[in-house]
């Protein structure tokens, strides 16, 4: 069987694809065989572990300036805080670039780099980007080729056909091959795109680095959007509650220990900067020396014959003119590499001494500020003092005014409870507007406080409402005989919340204390279903009456003068009392009233005609008076012939008014 020869294309496609995966053995087998033609490297070396302690703490103090202090206050914060981003923003790109040039610089070192490393490099790491597109050009050439076979197959005889047919599936053939290595070539850019950081050593850890601060370093972006956006919300310039001015002066107080913590941060990262930059100082100094001896071992410089290399053996072959230029070239190249990575580190110097400039500056303008602060504060201070100081006079003189002219204790009990609502409602507005500075938010909070007061207090703020009904013109005071829930009794005490009276019981016409006391609510008058009874303000008297049956053979008429003139007797004995009771009760009401006397009249009853009599008595001597009327009918009686044929009965007592 004959095995035909792969085409020259296929041939080219092999050594293509084997250039790609041989080329950093090779490309490094060059560079270690040109190593030992390269000059000595300078005396001092460039330390990585300080490069990278240089980006890290380059941005720590980075986000540090740009976010550890707050929003600014005054307008002239602003521009402090703006110039604070923008140094913090130049310095650690400037970090950035000089740390990039010393990594070359290393990666130079120990590479054994040269003016031919860069060639050497090239072979070493493949342009995966041009070989994908000359193979992209070659799949399209081959796709061009089988559409043109593919049209000949259609016009071609049959006896050519099968000869373009075979070279159709060649094509096809080659075409699936340089597909396949383009699917390789593209799988090894992605690895090498993907493993930078780790395959390219000190590089690929400031580029990660890099990576953690795209807002500063991303060059996608424009300088305007990689502005560092600022943090938190603007403080109030003017804080005018107590607590506002507080919070201000912390606020103050905590933003200067945070611009002194970054200007300590400063100090130290210049002291990295200038740590990092020792040692391409002294390679840059090394440098000019060598160019200057080299300067002076020139013969073409200094018009002398051509001397041996003193690098070498004293006894070696003088240098010829390429040796001294190839030198030349050499500390060239060295000194741009070392001007390339100190420059930026001596402008990220000098940035550094412009931002700790601005820091000071800000912490200064903070101090004025909080000065003008404390000084805001302590003269609120000192007039809420005296705004309270005022308020307890005012209570001092209120309380001497009321014990002074008020002679009534009631009265003088409601003026001193009128006081103390007045004093703490004064005490609370000073307290506010002294203390809160944000009266939208109170009002909110104030609202839904109250709301949540109102539902669960409800009984209580009933109470403390039915008070001022309690102690009004018609009110309850100390010493009131009420009747209420069918308990009667006599106030001995009336509170903001609650009522206190002592439990009188007996028969209606004699009551008496039980020793108890009874306790109930003032919301007790809001309840329709439980009355309230209570005398008038002034009407210490209450009526009662006698009844008494008649005979209907009796001489009615006699007998009715008869007793009325009795109960009239007695009633004279405290006329003048209850005649002055209606009198001031007229006067407080207004409304004029029949003056209380004793009434008579018949009526018929259950039990036949009766002969009723109606008469005032005073609350606190009921029962003494309904004993004398009683003692009085009843010796009456017994001593009138006509009396005893009209009265059938025993005479009987009781309330008019039932409690």
């Amino acid at each position: 069987m004959h095995i035909s020869q792969p085409p020259r294309r296929l041939r080219r496609g092999l050594f293509i694809l084997t250039f790609i995966l041989l080329a950093p053995v090779l490309g490094w087998s060059a560079l270690l065989a040109q190593n030992q033609q390269l000059a000595p490297a300078p005396p001092a070396h460039l330390d990585r572990n300080a490069i990278i302690a240089h980006l890290n703490d380059a941005i720590s103090w980075y986000r540090n300036a740009t976010a550890k202090v707050q929003a600014p206050g005054e307008p002239s914060d602003v521009i402090y805080q703006d110039n604070a981003q923008n140094f913090a923003a130049q310095a650690l790109r400037l970090a950035f670039q000089s740390a990039r040039e010393e990594a070359e610089i290393i990666a130079g070192d120990d590479k054994g780099a040269s003016d031919d490393s860069a060639q050497a490099d090239d072979t070493a790491q493949p342009n995966y980007t041009r070989v994908q597109s000359r193979l992209s050009t070659q799949i399209a050439s081959v796709q061009a080729q089988i559409d043109a076979v593919n049209k000949q197959i259609d016009k071609a005889p049959a006896a050519a056909r099968q000869n373009l047919i075979a070279s159709r599936d060649t094509l096809q053939g080659r075409l699936e091959l340089y597909k396949s290595m383009q699917d390789a070539v593209q799988k090894m850019a992605t690895f090498a795109e993907n493993t930078e950081a780790s395959n390219a050593g000190l590089l690929g850890t400031i580029n990660t680095l890099a990576r953690s601060v795209p807002e500063v370093l991303d060059t996608s972006k424009s300088s305007a959007a990689a502005k560092p956006a600022p943090t938190g919300q603007p403080r109030s310039s003017s804080p005018t509650g107590l607590i506002g001015q507080i919070v201000a002066l912390y606020d103050q107080i905590s933003d200067m220990h945070s611009i002194d913590s970054l200007i300590s941060e400063t100090s130290r990262l210049s002291q990295t900067a200038d740590a990092v930059r020792k040692p391409l100082r002294d390679n840059l100094v090394a440098t000019i020396r060598a160019g200057n001896a080299t300067l002076s071992q020139n013969p073409a410089a200094q018009n002398q014959p051509p001397t041996a290399n003193p690098a070498k053996d004293p006894g070696a072959a003088p240098e010829t003119a390429a040796d001294i230029q190839k030198r030349y070239r050499n500390l060239t190249q060295n000194f741009r590499s070392y001007s390339d990575a100190m420059v930026p580190l001596a402008q990220e110097r000098a940035i550094l001494d412009q931002s700790r400039s601005n820091f000071e500056e800000w912490r200064r303008s903070i101090t004025r500020q909080s000065r003008v602060t404390l000084q805001l504060l302590l003269t609120r201070v000192l007039g809420i003092a005296i705004a309270l100081g005022l308020v307890v006079l005012l209570s001092e003189l209120w309380r001497r005014l009321t014990f002074r002219y008020v002679r009534d204790a009631r009265r003088r009990r409601q003026f001193l409870l009128l006081r103390r609502f007045v004093i703490g409602f004064l005490f609370g507005i000073v307290i506010i507007l002294g203390f809160v500075s944000e009266f939208s938010s109170l009002a909110t909070f104030a609202g839904f406080v109250t709301a949540g007061i109102a539902v669960g207090l409800q009984t209580v703020l009933l109470s403390v409402a039915a008070y001022f009904f309690v102690i009004g013109r018609y009110g309850i005071r100390v010493g009131d005989r009420i009747s209420i829930s069918g308990v009667t009794g006599d106030v001995i005490d009336v509170g903001i919340v609650r009522l206190y009276i002592m439990e009188l019981a007996g028969p209606a016409v004699d009551l008496y204390p039980t020793g108890r006391i009874v306790v109930f609510s003032n919301s007790v008058l809001f309840q329709a279903t439980t009355p309230l009874f209570k005398q008038l303000p002034g009407a210490d008297y209450t009526w009662h009456e006698v009844t008494l049956d008649l005979a209907p053979a009796g001489n009615h008429k006699t007998a009715q003068e008869k007793i009325g003139a009795a109960v009239n007797s007695v009633f004279e004995q405290y006329r003048s009392d209850i005649e002055r009771q209606s009198t001031y009760l007229e006067g407080r009401i207004e409304v004029q009233l029949k003056t209380p006397v004793p009434e008579s009249k018949l009526q018929f009853g259950d039990d036949g005609l009766q002969l009723l009599v109606r008469y005032p008595v005073e609350l606190r001597k009921e029962a003494e008076i309904d004993d004398r009327i009683a003692r009085t009918l009843v010796d009456l009686i017994h001593s009138d012939s006509d009396l005893q044929t009209a009265v059938t009965g025993s005479p009987r007592i009781r309330a008019v008014v039932k409690t």
